[in-house]
């Protein structure tokens, strides 16, 4: 078995995967905005 050493993994796989999640939270945060503040100008 190899000897651990902190540091050394090749994370960027990791990395890319984490900001696509939260680049895609924010935009969705911001059209559930946009949706909730459109209902409350337009609704009946």
């Amino acid at each position: 078995m190899a000897e651990y050493k902190h540091g050394e993994m090749d994370i960027t796989v990791q990395t890319k995967t984490f900001n696509g999640f939260i680049k895609a939270t924010t935009w969705c945060v911001v059209a559930i905005a946009f949706l909730c503040l459109f209902l409350a100008v337009f609704a009946a």
